[in-house]
């Protein structure tokens, strides 16, 4: 029987597993200057643990669903992002997010409330310095602001100065030091007496939520005067009580995500919730990377430019603007616009995924970050390997003792898998930040020891020619044609099962899944250009025929003992 098919050239077969092993490995070392270990999952290297709270703005207790329902979405996120090895837990009234690695900023950005409202921009300027002084080219006392540019719309008007009083020059600021008189519905704090501290023997939730009040009186008047006093004197270096809490119907006085500029808003035109989906791209003309939005309907975004030509939009994320553009041309049809900004390749990818898979039902403020130690994951971690190590070996030996040198073809097939199984995992480790925990590793020793199967259901598949009276040579690709039927039905079946199992779980269990199912596509791989080529070059060789080498003198024995029977068989049936 001639070979079967994609058998007959075992040196090409050879030859193209070694030009993949050889791509492979020049990417790992000559793609980025970087390390060519794997990532390390949290159990192995450690990582950093967030502990966020949830604030609701009337103060009351999150709801379960509300802290699912925020659970799922960032797990997306996550997902979204490729943080592979992060865990996201509920824990009371509060979310953990623990992630690989010492650094906790990543997530942080994942727990961020992700509401985008898109609002006119009605007056913008430069924020003041932590000192509380304007920065360079804000008005100085005794200046007046300078006139905004023509093509933004008219601000609202300055306050007139209040009346120093007997004794005192004069303030000629046009922002005052002084806040304003409070507008009729605000209640007057009597000041008779000495008042009480404004946050004593308040609870947690007292104090947030009376955060959240003031910053909205503040920061969301609809007073002209309240609107400049708060465009003078907003910190931009503090952390936001708005943050996701913000009114859309009513304006809004804000900072830039990085603190640049403060701005007076208008009331929001388009909810984030419109958002059909957000993409990171990289624009080579501008040499920058935009974020790309589909809006679900065009109509309020073709209304909205068209009103706003050559004047600011801001997109507004969790009440910071991340990007406020002049509208160049406009309307613009299609429900299709992007986001520019300082944005690196992480920071946009991030911001597209927040957009993609919805905003949080709640706002979360960080309230503990602290790192995890990996002492117990490395202790299992060489436990597992020295395990996996006596398994190995243990397997080899068994081979050699029951096939001879055959056990040796085995071996060589299983460490060219694991160089590049390797190099896969280093390689997915850069580029969709896959980390390799202890889950992951056990399924790379079941993902081995399966491959270890192959080569027993191929070799047994070759006595079982030769009990028929074949030579080692033509047994090899008869043998072969049998067992990659039954090879490819059982890692079909394992790599549906590692599909499912992928899909359905969370954690840790998803990368033992995914590396097991890695390891079952390269073992098919590997017997197809390593395993069967080398038998087929064994086949071939006097040497390898050999009973002695090979192990195969039993079965030799026992087909001639069974073509003699036949024949004895046969001579007795001509004499009767």
């Amino acid at each position: 029987m001639p070979p079967s098919k994609g058998t007959g050239h075992p040196l090409r077969l050879l030859g193209a597993y070694a030009a993949l092993l050889a791509v492979i490995f020049a990417l790992v070392f000559f793609t980025a200057d970087k390390s060519v270990k794997p990532k390390l999952g949290i159990d192995l290297q450690g990582g950093t643990r967030v502990t966020l709270t949830a604030r609701t703005p009337d103060g009351n207790k999150p709801s379960k669903d509300s802290l699912e329902q925020a659970q799922e979405i960032i797990e997306s996120r996550v997902n979204g992002l490729g943080v592979a090895g992060s865990e996201v837990v509920i824990d009371g009234e509060n979310l953990i997010i623990t992630v690989p690695g010492d650094n906790g900023g990543q997530a942080k950005s994942l727990a961020t409330t992700a509401k985008l409202y898109i609002r006119p921009v009605l007056q913008a300027g430069q924020p003041i310095n932590k000192g509380g002084q304007p920065q360079p080219g804000q008005p100085q006392p005794g200046q007046q602001p300078p006139a905004p540019p023509a093509d933004q719309p008219n601000p609202a008007p300055a306050p007139e100065p209040a009346p120093a009083p007997q004794g005192e020059a004069p303030q000629n600021r046009v922002y005052p030091r002084q806040a304003p008189e409070p507008p009729v519905d605000t209640p007057v704090p009597p000041t008779t007496s000495p008042a009480p501290q404004p946050n004593q023997n308040l609870t947690e939730a007292q104090k947030t939520q009376k955060e959240i009040a003031d910053a909205k009186a503040l920061r969301q008047s609809t007073d002209p005067q309240v609107q400049q006093q708060a465009l003078a004197t907003l910190d931009c270096s503090k952390p936001d009580p708005l943050a996701g809490n913000d009114d859309p119907n009513l304006p809004l006085v804000t900072c830039a995500t990085d603190g640049s500029e403060v701005y007076l808003l208008d009331k929001s035109r388009i909810d984030g919730q419109d958002i059909k989906d957000a993409t990171a791209e990289y624009d080579t003309q501008g040499t920058r990377w935009v974020v790309n939005m589909e809006f679900k309907n065009s109509d309020p975004w073709a209304q909205l430019t068209g009103e706003y030509v050559n004047k600011r939009v801001a997109f507004a994320l969790d009440s910071r603007v991340v990007s406020a553009p002049r509208v160049d041309q406009g309307p613009q049809l299609g429900g299709r616009t992007s986001i520019y900004g300082s944005f690196t390749a992480t920071t946009a990818k991030e911001l597209a995924n927040q957009l993609k898979y919805g905003s949080l039902p709640l706002s979360f403020a960080t309230s503990e970050a602290q790192t995890v130690s990996a002492t117990l994951g490395l202790s299992s971690l060489r436990a597992g390997l020295i395990a996996g190590a006596i398994g190995l070996i243990a397997c080899l030996l068994y081979c050699l003792l029951y096939y001879r040198m055959l056990g040796f073809l085995a071996g060589f097939s299983l460490v060219a898998s694991g160089f590049a199984v390797y190099g896969i995992i280093v390689l997915l480790g850069r580029w969709i930040n896959f980390t390799l925990d202890l889950a992951g590793i056990a399924g790379l020793i079941i993902g081995i020891g399966m491959t270890a199967d192959s080569f027993v259901v191929f070799f047994e598949r070759i006595k079982d020619e030769m009990r028929e009276g074949r030579s080692f040579r033509s047994a090899v690709p008869r043998g072969w044609a049998r067992a990659q039927r039954t090879n490819l039905s059982g890692k079909t079946v394992s790599l549906i099962a590692s599909a499912v199992l992928y899909i359905l779980a969370a954690g840790q269990v998803r990368g033992f899944a995914f590396t097991l199912g890695l390891t079952t596509v390269l073992d098919v791989i590997v017997l197809y250009l390593v395993t069967s080529p080398l038998m087929m070059m064994a086949s071939r060789s006097p040497f390898w025929a050999k009973p002695a080498v090979n192990g195969l003198g039993a079965v030799q024995e026992l087909a001639r003992e069974r073509k003699a029977a036949a024949g004895v068989l046969a001579g007795a049936g001509k004499e009767a």
